[in-house]
């Protein structure tokens, strides 16, 4: 069961992740076409190679978006899929792709996710208020409406620094691990052009004497909205073979969803990133153990302790003790998050979750540069949405 790794990422395009955008705002439609341009020359392809796209919403559409996509790049494809699993979709993306790959449908598909402003409305519509305080699923019925939005128990610093809480109840919470973990990310965003940190490394005490925002969780912990945008293109193994870089097979995926909210978790500190990994792992035939570089979901400093340990790199309770022993840089013994993540390269929207699979696929290329992780021949990967209720893993080797 699952995949057979006939399938590889062999292409990428990123635009630079900037906190003050002055570039050309473009509406989302259009990023699509730029991105996946940027892509297909990155790989050595051509649009009319195109058969397949994965993508996630868009601002022009609010159904029919693959249709919507396909006919503004005026190319027809066999495959088409929308993912909603927010800071988990770029990952759902990909191995998605490769399930059509090896099923026959496709043999070349975009995935891609921009997060540009757009221009702005003539005739915007008036703020739902529920939606300005960042509720989700708000509408008439739902469990989060009816018994959660009424009580201002919304929006992802609350829910994130919940958990946290509920870990440091059962663990201990160690400061000085969360603000190392921020210190490594920094350090390796800041050799990131492309990251909105770059050049700008962070110290410990610099972090712990952020602003705290949502106990224990302070502003340095949590990630800053930027613009930007990623995609990645894939291709069967036939393809890749005339591609311009080494190929990056994907050979093991998992996703995993649980609940909505925390509200309804049994175990606040059990999270759907282990299973999903465990799948992942059994699949492409390895343990964390062999793992060169890790990709990590980083929306907050909470979900990369809690993946840290649910996806088996260290025990359980553990992750704190893992996070102070480890070298987490570039050229550390356990490398996370090499282009910054999104701590060290900013949010931009559903293209955070992208940064970590373009970051693994540059990584076994071969192509970072300052930052290269020596002999990297595979990656572990996650995607993160909602508050850790929609997970998903991939793992990423070299062909």
């Amino acid at each position: 069961m699952g995949l057979r790794g006939q399938a590889a990422i062999v292409g990428f395009a990123e635009f630079k992740h900037e906190r003050k955008y002055n570039g050309p705002r473009l509406f989302t439609i259009e990023q699509w076409s730029e991105l996946t341009a940027m892509a297909l020359d990155d790989a050595g392809l051509q649009l009319a190679d195109v058969n397949g796209i994965a993508c996630t919403d868009i601002r022009e559409s609010g159904m029919f978006t693959p249709a919507t996509i396909v006919e503004y790049l005026g190319q027809p494809v066999n495959f088409a899929e929308r993912i909603d699993l927010g800071g988990a979709s770029s990952v759902g993306m990909v191995w998605r792709a490769a399930a059509a790959i090896e099923l026959g449908i496709a043999d070349v598909v975009v995935c891609a996710t921009p997060a540009l402003p757009i221009p702005s409305n003539p005739e915007p519509r008036a703020i739902d208020p529920r939606r300005f305080f960042q509720s989700s699923s708000n509408e008439w019925g739902s469990p989060q409406a009816e018994f959660e939005i009424p009580y201002g128990n919304l929006a992802q610093n609350c829910g994130y620094a919940m958990i946290a809480q509920r870990y440091g109840a059962q663990y201990g919470y160690n400061e000085a691990a969360m603000a190392k973990l921020v210190v490594d990310q920094r350090q390796n965003g800041a050799l990131n052009p492309l990251a909105a940190f770059y050049g700008k490394p962070t110290t410990a005490e610099e972090v712990l004497a952020s602003k705290m925002i949502a106990d224990p969780l302070r502003m340095l912990e949590i990630v800053m909205p930027v613009a930007g945008g990623g995609a990645v293109v894939v291709a069967s193994c036939e393809v890749a073979e005339r591609c311009r870089h080494r190929p990056v097979r994907i050979t093991g995926f998992g996703e995993h969803l649980t609940v909505k909210t925390p509200t309804y978790a049994k175990d606040m500190c059990d999270t759907p990133v282990g299973p999903a990994s465990r799948q992942a792992f059994t699949m492409a035939g390895l343990e964390p153990g062999d793992i060169n570089a890790a990709e990590i979901y980083d929306c907050y400093t909470i979900t990369v302790l809690l993946t840290l340990e649910d996806a088996g790199f260290c025990a359980k309770g553990e992750g704190q003790r893992f996070i102070m022993d480890s070298g987490m840089t570039h050229d550390g013994n356990f490398p996370l998050n090499t282009h910054g993540g999104q701590l060290g390269m900013g949010q931009a929207g559903a293209a955070g979750g992208m940064t970590q699979v373009v970051e693994a696929a540059r990584q076994i290329m071969g192509r970072a540069e300052d930052r290269q992780v020596s002999a990297c021949d595979n990656v572990y990967v996650s995607g993160t949405g909602g508050i850790m209720s929609e997970q998903a893993a991939l793992i990423l080797q070299g062909g």
